[in-house]
């Protein structure tokens, strides 16, 4: 009886400890730079902006995240014109992603590589009445964590983003970093 009861309260000793190994989780802030190709008769355009990601961990290994970005560009768009000829408009735009999903990762000394399946919407507004549009997005990807300091990590990350806005579909490459705070 003693032996059981000696097994038990080890099992839940070392179980406590584990968990207080397990990180929960990070946040992370940075620039983004984004290669779209928003309308397909148009050449592929560059875009400037912002990611930030949350992730809260399940296990060792495995995240959930909410994954958020904007980027902002202008493209020239060829248009009718009044009188009846094809004119060249500048178009500025906005296009936001809001992505959740899995991420796996795991950490080797100060690197943390790991890899992340993304779905959920985009969103795109276009000045000069070229409108706005909604679609769904999916992201697959990945990236690396570099730790600085304990509890801060620098990111670079890549993904490939998939989308449908405007009625043609968006074969886009994002590439962002910044800092990651690990709680």
């Amino acid at each position: 009886m003693k032996k059981t009861g000696f097994i038990v309260l080890s099992l839940m000793l070392f179980a406590t400890v584990a968990s207080a190994q397990i990180p929960s989780g990070n946040v992370f802030f940075g620039y983004s730079y984004y290669n779209t190709d928003l309308f397909s008769n148009v050449n592929r355009t560059s875009a400037n902006g912002w990611e930030a990601s949350v992730e809260g961990k399940i296990i060792p290994f495995l995240g959930i995240v909410a994954d958020l970005d904007g980027h902002y560009g202008s493209q020239s768009l060829s248009t009718v014109c009044s009188f009846g000829g094809a004119c060249s408009v500048n178009g500025n735009f906005s296009e936001y992603n809001y992505l959740f999903g899995p991420r796996v990762s795991v950490s080797v000394a100060k690197l943390r590589p790991f890899a992340e399946v993304l779905v959920g919407a985009g969103h795109v507004n276009i000045t000069n009445g070229f409108g706005s549009d909604t679609s769904f997005a999916v992201a697959f990807g990945g990236g690396i964590d570099y730790k600085l300091i304990h509890a801060l990590a620098w990111r670079l990350q890549g993904d490939y983003v998939k989308t449908h806005l405007l009625g043609a579909t968006q074969n886009n490459a994002r590439v962002s970093t910044g800092i990651v705070l690990h709680f």
